[in-house]
């Protein structure tokens, strides 16, 4: 298994603040699932929290809903026709993981499984908000857990050094792009 280690509460956020795609994996009543989102976001640092749009004709859609938590994974750019399958495919055809080989390993707070191959983890547990659950399909989450690649974020900060543990960003029609080269603004306020 991949390296991970746990990340700070107060820099959970950061692992979502340059827009990555996003997998969401769930699990309730001994079924689970995975599917992309793109529209997933910080939202709020202390305690930190996130939004995600989840389609209510989804099996995802129905498992966060009984179970009331899911882990929003970050895919590295190795996973991006897994990526581009969990998002292409229903989840009530079949068991995404095995079709896929898609392996997992257990959090610390979820049910949900976390995805190996990503470079970061939150778990979440949902914050109930029915009016904007049914009509705009947006949860939103409390992240209780969080964990990252050692190899590209320590300190609080991302450092994609090794082109392959990128980060991807969907553009449309199987076009991703991977995270780019970072630069520093010298008076920039941490």
């Amino acid at each position: 298994m991949q390296p991970y280690a746990p990340v700070p509460l107060s820099k959970a956020t950061t692992l979502l603040n340059h827009g990555p795609v996003t997998l969401v994996s769930s699990a309730h009543g001994g079924a689970r699932n995975v599917m992309a989102a793109s529209w997933a976001m910080p939202l709020d640092f202390t305690p930190p929290k996130v939004a995600v749009v989840i389609d209510s004709r989804t099996l995802t859609r129905k498992l966060v809903e009984g179970s009331g938590e899911f882990v929003l994974n970050i895919p590295a750019r190795g996973l991006a026709e897994a990526t581009l399958a969990v998002g292409s495919r229903s989840g009530e055809e079949g068991d995404k993981f095995s079709e896929l080989g898609l392996r997992t390993f257990q959090g610390e707070q979820v049910a949900a499984p976390l995805l190996e191959g990503c470079v970061a983890w939150l778990e979440c547990r949902v914050l109930p908000e029915p009016h904007n659950q049914q009509r705009y399909d947006l949860f939103l989450a409390e992240v209780i857990a969080a964990w990252a690649d050692p190899r590209v974020f320590a300190n609080g900060r991302w450092r994609f050094e090794d082109g392959a543990l990128r980060t991807m960003h969907y553009v449309a029609g199987g076009d991703f792009f991977a995270t780019g080269e970072s630069f520093k603004v010298s008076d920039a306020i941490d």
